[in-house]
């Protein structure tokens, strides 16, 4: 990231600096207070450190108090050039981590906008730091995919101040008398979405589900890997002691319980002889480990941290344990064996157990986007645009896979069908190796047919506390980690927009309009569940490419004098959608949804089933702007959206001139409706904003 920035920047120094020095130079800029609250009280996605925090924040608590300077300058390099900057300087006192004051990038980036306009063989140049505008929908980007977006706010502010400016060259000219022709290149830089990073940003306002399940520290399997590690080590131990076979010691740990399921042991009422259901032993060596918590503290235990098992409190009684409606990582883990945790075990000693690492892989400086546009009219008054952009998507991605934590060789995911060694205990056969379809959606109670997860280096070297080639301790004592790799992808996007002004008795002009935008190789999340419940992490949370169209169809008029009424249709369509459906027993004969699906992007969460995307998911809008006052030098606007399954979000805002160089601002955003949409998410983030700017020139 910084080698990409310097570049840019040196980039444009080169072309501007040595005209810039002997240039008139103008100045003006405005001095601006943000300051929010929340206006209901709650607990946002990600806000509780544990599973028990149920600290909320109260309605009136400071959202945001953000504090801004920008300033432009303005100047010519002789007769044909002009170049402009733009200067940023903001603090928000409370912004999380990164949310505070300046990030490269962001839209808290110092210099947002950099560029020299100049004009050469006919075409009109901008180079440099700049913003390009493809689309005009209302509240939501279609084919305004030139610059990345901040999301720190979601939708509510501005387009021209969540979109991150960024270097480019942009070159347009005319085409006989109403033709444009546009060629951009452009840099690669990703949107910012809060909670996508290594911290998961916790208490940041607009948190996302979807991101929780990837970063969050209770939900996020980024954390929760190496919590279940850590159990799984526990359970090694315990096995070697003789705690799960009535005292005897078993040297070869959990390799010889490929025939013992996780829902196997919590769902017997008394596993181990101990008078105990195994629902709740399972949850008590989660959180203490093997230790007695009033007289040592075990280091692998979860002390309620993540969610590994479904609680309501601290007491052995406050476990819920349903793999039906899965709400932990356990649950959802039904049909793994103690053999599979095998692999996440170290070699025998506390805090050695498997790890997770949150990366980046991002395309190289040399690497850019490229776009091209025309757009024109008809003699009948129709006006249309035809769009190309070759670009990385700017909405990043996380692919998951294991690697030796030492030589960071990405590892190989096997899945072994158990067979018998005699005593009646079984374990993994690493001569087998199931692919996804051959995983069976019924396990036998006596175990017989069940798959573990076993993991392997090139070399043939198996992971874990102990070989199962040997059943004896493992003398590669290397650790395996998780590792979540943040990347973009390569998209051909094609689209176009068009719009078109009839005149009528009774409405007067109504202006038609229409955007449409085709990806080709989007990344859409795949859920397997049937993987998912014997353990295999990587494969049954990945990304995958598909193919989206998506389109906005609007009408717009005005009433009442001055007032403009806007009406807007949304729909994506997934053209690659998955819907597998089926439904697996487990080893206790409990049934579960295993289905292999596309998963919602912003909502899917431990907490919802990992939620189910649409084929087709819809949006509607319906946006009111009117200017007031005696000189209409004041304006209100009013957006309401409402999406499919029920998440509704409105942004009422009022800007009032108290003089030319003064201006205040009202606005209220109110999220509500089904909490598993991507608006209904966020009721607890409704909030009310007032703001103050003096400009000065």
């Amino acid at each position: 990231m910084y080698k990409r920035s310097v570049f840019y920047r040196s980039m444009l120094a080169a072309m501007l600096l040595p005209g810039a020095a002997l240039a008139e130079v103008e100045v003006s800029g405005y001095l601006k207070n943000e300051t929010a609250v929340f206006t209901k009280s709650g607990q946002r996605t990600g806000q509780a450190k544990t599973m028990l925090d149920t600290a909320e924040h109260n309605a009136g608590d400071l959202l945001k108090f953000e504090n801004s300077a920008r300033i432009f300058f303005n100047g010519d390099i002789g007769e044909e050039s002009s170049w402009h900057g733009e200067l940023n300087l903001i603090y928000d006192t409370e912004g999380v981590d990164d949310y505070k004051g300046h990030e490269d990038y962001t839209q808290n980036d110092w210099f947002r906008e950099l560029y020299l306009d100049t004009t050469a063989f006919g075409w009109d140049f901008r180079l440099g730091k700049q913003q390009v505008v493809w689309g005009t929908a209302d509240g939501i980007k279609l084919l305004d995919i030139i610059n990345p977006t901040d999301y720190r706010e979601l939708n509510q502010n501005a387009m021209e101040d969540a979109r991150i400016p960024i270097w480019m060259i942009n070159a347009e000219r005319n085409i006989g008398e109403s033709g444009n022709i546009q060629f951009i290149v452009s840099q690669v830089e990703q949107n910012k979405i809060p909670g996508l990073n290594a911290s998961g940003d916790s208490e940041q306002p607009f948190l996302m589900k979807g991101v929780d399940s990837i970063s969050g520290g209770v939900n996020g399997f980024l954390n929760v890997t190496p919590a279940l590690a850590a159990v799984a080590q526990s359970f090694n131990n315990a096995a070697q002691a003789g705690m799960l076979t009535g005292g005897t010691p078993i040297p070869s740990g959990l390799v010889g319980f490929a025939g013992l399921s996780v829902d196997g042991f919590a769902s017997n009422p008394d596993p181990i002889g101990a008078g105990a259901p195994g629902s709740i032993l399972l949850n008590q060596i989660a959180q203490f480990g093997l230790s007695d918590p009033t007289v040592a503290i075990d280091p692998n235990g979860n002390f309620w941290v993540t969610n590994v098992t479904s609680v309501t409190g601290s007491a052995p009684s406050d476990v819920n344990w349903s793999v039906t409606e899965a709400a932990s990582a356990f649950e959802y883990m039904g049909n793994a064996t103690f053999a599979t945790f095998n692999s996440f075990a170290g070699a025998g000693m506390a805090g050695s157990s498997a790890g997770a690492v949150y990366e980046r892989d991002y395309p190289d400086t040399a690497d850019a986007n490229f776009g091209t546009r025309y757009k024109g009219s008809t003699d009948g008054g129709l006006n249309f645009s035809f769009n190309y952009f070759y670009h990385y998507d700017a909405n990043p991605f996380v692919d998951m896979s294991w690697r030796d934590a030492v030589t960071k060789e990405t590892l190989t995911v096997q899945c072994a069908q158990s067979m018998d060694i005699g005593g009646g205990a079984m374990a993994p056969n690493p001569a087998t190796d199931l692919t996804a379809d051959q995983i069976p959606n019924s396990f036998a109670p006596d175990g017989s047919n069940s798959v573990s997860i076993l993991l392997h280096n090139a070399a043939g070297e198996y992971y874990g506390a102990i070989d199962p080639t040997t059943f004896a301790a493992n003398t590669n004592t290397n650790t395996v980690e998780m590792v979540m790799t943040e990347r973009l992808n390569r998209i051909h996007s094609l689209g176009g927009s068009l719009d078109y002004a009839l005149d009528t008795a009774a409405l007067g002009s109504i202006v038609f309009r229409a955007e449409a935008l085709y990806n080709k190789d989007e990344m859409q999340p795949v859920v397997d569940k049937r993987l998912l419940g014997i353990g295999d992490l990587t494969s049954s949370l990945r990304m995958q490419e598909a193919d989206m169209f998506k389109y906005v169809l609007g009408a717009d008029i005005t009433v009442a004098t001055n007032m403009l009424v806007s009406a807007q249709f949304i729909q994506f369509w997934n053209m690659d959608f998955i819907d597998d459906s089926r439904t697996c027993t487990t080893q206790a004969g409990n049934s579960y949804d295993c289905s292999t699906y596309t998963g919602e992007m912003a909502t899917m969460h431990m907490s919802n089933g990992l939620y189910k995307a649409h084929e087709f998911k819809e949006f509607y809008s319906l946006f009111f702007s009117k200017p007031f006052g005696g000189s209409q030098e004041h304006r209100w606007n009013n957006i309401v959206m409402f999406e499919e399954d029920g998440g509704w979000w409105n942004r009422f805002d009022v800007e009032y001139s108290f003089t030319d160089e003064i201006i205040g601002a009202f606005e209220w955003n109110n999220y509500w409706g089904e909490e598993n949409t991507t608006f209904g998410q966020f009721a607890d983030s409704s909030n009310v904003q007032l703001g103050l700017k003096w400009i000065f020139e």
